[in-house]
């Protein structure tokens, strides 16, 4: 029995040096993780004070950020409708220059003929072989019907292009071209 005792009592004295060799060797682990527990103490505590208004921070520029988007794209739009209006503007402008082409062109076209009516020379005066109209014996109907026939004209004999008024036929072909 004296056995078993002894190697009780040694076994115990075994368990209880490595239980003291075990926390001699876990006081400096357990300090560590102490003070490891500290830090994130601290971290935790600064998160908590600063992550809060940084992330209201990050909220409203977003918000921002959203404003300014839409405030682009509607200035986006506004440009886009000046140029249209100014794309609209030329085209007026450019029309009402064709306008005033052609009413210029209408203008000199009309001076010159009339100048060149007015400069042309006089036909000089026929003696008439004709009776005065008081002398003149009364037209009979088929007389009547004759004359009526030889003085209908045709359209191309109405507007002929050799008597002078060349240059207006031409401008009136050409403006009717253009239409």
């Amino acid at each position: 029995m004296i056995d078993s005792l002894f190697w009780l009592g040694l076994s115990l004295l075994l368990v209880a040096t490595s239980l003291t060799a075990v926390l001699v060797a876990a006081i400096p682990a357990l300090q560590e993780l102490a003070r490891a527990a500290r830090s994130a103490e601290k971290l935790f505590d600064t998160l908590s004070r600063e992550l809060p208004p940084t992330l209201e921070a990050i909220r409203v520029t977003g918000l921002e950020i959203a404003d300014l988007t839409d405030d682009v794209g509607e200035g986006v739009k506004s440009a886009s409708q000046v140029v249209k209006q100014v794309d609209q503007s030329l085209d007026s402008a450019k029309k009402q220059a064709q306008n005033l082409q052609v009413g210029t062109r209408t203008i000199f076209v009309g001076v010159k003929a009339a100048w060149k009516n007015f400069t042309r020379q006089k036909p000089t005066k026929r003696t008439s072989d004709r009776l005065p109209s008081n002398e003149k014996p009364p037209l009979t109907l088929r007389e009547r019907e004759v004359l009526k026939q030889e003085n209908r004209r045709s359209k191309a004999e109405v507007y002929r292009v050799n008597d002078g008024y060349s240059d207006a036929a031409s401008w009136e072909n050409n403006f009717d071209d253009e239409d």
